[in-house]
């Protein structure tokens, strides 16, 4: 499916997410010719998962090295039009795992509007900026072998879910990942 299709066709689930995918639109239709890459210096489009166990009682997360906390994985369109696709191959690259299952059969799970302060990254200054977030949800095993990818994160690890407020350091991502866990879990429990 076509990004721009995925997120006209989803339904937001409260006033955040209807707004939120109000503004993406709004961004799609201004910057449609760079929107899907990093080049648009004021906002582009990221793909992000959110990974819990087969209990859905803990969650797959990296140590960003640029944001210094416990994060979802995650990664820039750089063109890619497939964000399905693509947070699926973040997910394995960032954590060294190699096989996901979508929980909700690869749909989108969220729509969220994520501010990005000013920060370096290689040596070079990255503005203040937007990202247009679409995230999705997969299932793991914990047995699998974990490997950090260095150049982005700096450690892999299952975490409790009831604990997620002691790893994570950015406080405006909780309410995201609370939303991703509780729809997840939701997903998962009534599958079983």
């Amino acid at each position: 499916m076509n990004y721009i299709e995925e997120i006209k066709g989803y339904l937001p689930v409260n006033e955040q997410e209807h707004a939120d995918k109000q503004t993406i639109l709004k961004y799609v239709s201004l910057f449609c010719d760079n929107i899907l890459t990093r080049e648009n210096i004021f906002a582009h489009i990221t793909g992000s998962s959110i990974i819990l166990n087969k209990t859905a009682d803990k969650t797959l997360m990296v140590y960003h090295n640029i944001y210094k906390s416990w994060s979802w994985t995650g990664g820039h369109a750089d063109g890619a039009e497939d964000l399905f696709a693509l947070a699926a191959q973040e997910a394995k690259e960032e954590t060294g795992i190699k096989n996901i299952t979508p929980i909700n059969e690869g749909r989108l799970a969220s729509i969220d509007v994520l501010p990005v302060w000013g920060h370096f990254k290689k040596n070079k200054y990255i503005s203040s900026h937007l990202h247009l977030s679409l995230a999705y949800l997969f299932e793991a095993d914990e047995s699998e072998v974990l490997t950090a990818k260095l150049d982005e994160n700096s450690g892999v690890k299952w975490i409790k879910i009831d604990e997620i407020e002691q790893y994570v350091s950015e406080p405006d991502m909780l309410p995201v990942y609370k939303k991703l866990f509780d729809r997840a879990r939701n997903n998962v429990l009534t599958a079983k």
